[in-house]
Order: structure tokens, then sequence, then C-alpha cells
């Protein structure tokens, strides 16, 4: 089977966006099979999906989750073949309604629309507190001061299993400044250390502004490949708004036989 294969980097987190129709069935063995390709250094794989409705595009992500740095690098395509839009609106996997993209192409930058958590609760692994945010179809543990490793990942990951229709989930280890993301998608057998993670970002910001007062609250989280400014506007106690941003780079398609 040959494909047209688009990959993009948005902050770090390679991902791949699938140019032919593909079914939904084999989208998880031909993710697996594109992540394999070494040269390309793959985290992710989406599909291009023909719209429908108002949406100006559509893309569905390899286990069916939604992915915030995906949905931002391909609203950065959508923008460019519709002439250099600054505004799109995406239709994208794991989300329930069509999601604003602003791209500034000269500035290479794009920044998303994100789920508000559906809930968000404190919780503890191997003594350590962290805080558990669920964003629809994927959900993060976020915390801080814990040495990265699968180790730890293991042992928090029966917390995820009691959350109905997770498509994705990770842990956020917060410390030193940095944030590093491990994320797992079941449906296309992939665990990965995440070069940068868009809703890990959110839930980051999130998680860190429990108890602050009303209004924006923004932070860079630098990752191991690259920055996400995640905001998330509070009133009321509440998350009313969220948004990723930062750079995404989008390169030439290429045909790929798998």
């Amino acid at each position: 089977m040959k494909l047209n294969v688009l990959r993009a980097d948005p902050a770090g987190n390679i991902t791949l966006f699938v140019l032919d129709p593909v079914e939904k069935a084999q989208r998880g063995k031909i993710a697996e099979q594109l992540m394999a390709i070494e040269e390309f250094k793959a985290e992710q794989v989406g599909f291009y999906c023909p719209p429908t409705g108002e949406a100006d595009g559509h893309m569905e992500m390899m286990g069916g989750e939604f992915c915030g740095n995906a949905t931002r690098a391909f609203g950065m395509l959508i923008a460019q073949e519709k002439g250099g839009l600054s505004r799109v609106r995406i239709e994208a996997s794991g989300c329930d309604h069509l999601v604003n993209v602003d791209v500034d192409l000269a500035a290479g930058t794009s920044r998303s629309e994100m789920p508000l958590p559906q809930s968000v609760t404190a919780q503890e692994v191997e003594g350590h507190k962290g805080t558990l945010v669920h964003l629809g179809g994927i959900a993060h543990l976020v915390v801080e001061g814990v040495e990265p490793s699968v180790e730890f990942f293991e042992k928090a990951e029966p917390l995820f299993r009691d959350i109905q229709g997770l498509d994705a989930y990770g842990v956020i280890f917060l410390g030193d400044g940095k944030m590093t993301p491990l994320v797992k998608v079941p449906a296309a057998n992939s665990l990965v250390w995440e070069g940068s993670c868009g809703s890990g970002s959110l839930a980051s910001a999130v998680a860190q502004s429990q108890g602050a007062p009303d209004g924006e609250f923004s932070r860079e989280y630098v990752q191991p490949a690259g920055v996400v400014r995640a905001t998330v506007v509070r009133q009321g106690g509440k998350e009313i708004a969220a948004y990723i941003g930062g750079p995404v780079r989008l390169e030439q398609p290429v045909e790929v036989e798998i």
C-alpha cells in the first residue's frame, strides 16, 4: 500500500498526517507501521478526512483521541491550503464540537482551543500526590517532583482504567522547570515519551491553577523537544476557556509504501 504522508513538527511532538483515505479499522495498524519507520521519528499519526458541515477541515487521530498539538498543526495545514487563512474551524476526533485554530503563517505559530476538563481530582500514587485531569477522550495525571519512569506510569495506570471512554492517557512529570510527558494510546499499541504534549501542557496548567484567582492563567511548559504555552481562563473557581499554542513546522508530503 502506498500512502502520501506529511510530517508535522508542533513544538517537537512529531506527527504524521496520512493524506489518503484510510478505513477506520485499518488506522491503528497503519499508524504502528508508520511509527516504526525510524527516519520519521514520529510519536503519533493523524488521518486527513473529508470535512462535513461548516468545518474547514477534518482530522482523526490514530486511536480516536483528541490531540491539541496535532489539531493546531492540522489547522496550519488547512490554513495554507485555503490561501493563508488566520483562523480555521476543524473537526477533530475526541471532540464533539468544531475547534477554532488561530494561525500566524508568517510567524510559524498556531494556537488551538482545547476541551475543558470534565473532572479534576486529587490522587496519590506510591506516596506522591498528583492531580488527575480528565479532558474527555484523554486524561493525564500531573505529578511534581517525581523522577520520570515507566515504572511510575505503570503504578499510576489503574487510575485511568476507572474512567470510561478514554482513547489515550498519560503521566505528566513536572520538575526542575521542565515537563516530561509519557502517553499511551491503547488502540495503536503505543507508549511514547513525547517530545511535547499539548493536552499534557493544558492538564499541567489546570492542575497548577487550582485555587488561583479568576482570570487568565498562562504558562510556558519546556519539554524535551519544544515549548508549549498553555492558557486557562478561570471564573468562579471553574475553567471557562482553554488554549495551547506555539511553533509548528510542516514538511512537504512524501509517498510511503507500507
